[in-house]
């Protein structure tokens, strides 16, 4: 007969329990688990809602309107208006004395040397040479007892009244815009920028080189020298629309584009350019006056972007 040791049955009971309690916490436990996985996830109080899509901070202005002046560029030299050439009215004459030098302003009727035949003596009245016309002298002789002619070289040269022009050859279609009396602002070298006057658009071209002629008048100015060269930007009109900063403007494959922020994201739109100034250009298709557009313009940016306009106020 076997006897069990004392507190065998307790010990026996307990471990029978202990195994039921296992089965039945893994049980529990799988139950849980599934039950976690299937139930539907709701937000903890105080939890942090997804982060909105990031919006890049860009430079805007809005599209305005502008007026452009319209202009044409030309270059060229300093010219006479009207260059008179005084020479003596007979040959056989010699220099006897010289009474104006160049850049001499003269007047009408001045005395401009004294001519005497080599046979008279030195004090010899001989004869005068003056000034036909009040002007500048741009020639004169400079060593007495040459002999002076007739038909060679003039003695004297002068500018009629000190008036003078830039003359240029400019283009064919640049030469059908313009016109006598327009605006223009004048740059002689070694000088301060001047204003000055369409005076004389030709009326022919010359069939070979396609050039047309202009002159336009300077400004009286003692230190004008002529055949100095010279640039004249000529106003030929003005023109009024749409305009936004050059640095909006892009450059692709397909011509100009700029970049509109509409709803707080990106679209390009191709334009068409016009004229430009020193800081803006104006726009003739593709934008409206009051669209507002990426003032500077970078190729990070793409259709559809969001992004969140500061302008110049901001």
């Amino acid at each position: 007969m076997t006897r069990n040791h004392p507190g065998s049955e307790t010990a026996l009971g307990l471990s029978h329990w202990l195994r039921r309690g296992v089965r039945f916490g893994a049980a529990a436990a799988g139950a849980g688990l599934a039950g976690l996985l299937l139930a539907p996830v709701s937000p903890s109080v105080g939890a942090e809602t997804p982060a909105a899509p990031f919006a890049l901070a860009v430079s805007a202005a809005k599209a305005k309107n502008e007026c452009f002046t319209d202009t044409v560029e030309v270059l060229g030299t300093v010219a006479p208006r009207r260059e008179i050439l005084v020479r003596p009215d007979r040959e056989g004459l010699q220099i006897r004395e010289i009474s104006a030098e160049p850049g001499d302003t003269v007047t009408a009727s001045q005395a401009l040397a004294r001519l005497a035949a080599p046979s008279e003596p030195e004090n010899a009245a001989g004869t005068t040479i003056t000034a036909p016309a009040a002007g500048i002298v741009l020639s004169a002789p400079t060593v007495r007892g040459e002999m002076a002619t007739a038909k060679g070289a003039p003695l004297f040269r002068i500018v009629a009244d000190g008036d003078m022009d830039l003359t240029a050859d400019v283009p064919a279609k640049q030469a059908s815009r313009l016109a006598l009396g327009q605006p223009a602002k004048v740059k002689v070298a070694g000088m301060d920028e001047a204003h000055g006057k369409v005076r004389l658009v030709s009326s022919t071209i010359d069939p070979n080189t396609q050039l047309g002629q202009v002159a336009v008048a300077l400004e009286r100015n003692p230190l004008h020298r002529v055949g100095a060269f010279a640039r004249a930007v000529i106003d030929v009109g003005k023109s009024c629309g749409v305009a936004v900063p050059q640095s909006a403007l892009l450059f692709g494959p397909d011509g100009a584009v700029i970049q509109v922020i509409r709803d707080n994201r990106v679209e390009t739109h191709r334009v068409a350019v016009g004229l430009f100034s020193s800081n803006t250009v104006q726009v003739r298709e593709g934008l409206s006056e009051g669209d507002m557009i990426v003032v500077r313009a970078g190729a990070f940016l793409r259709d559809g972007d969001r992004v969140r306009p500061i302008t110049a106020n901001e």
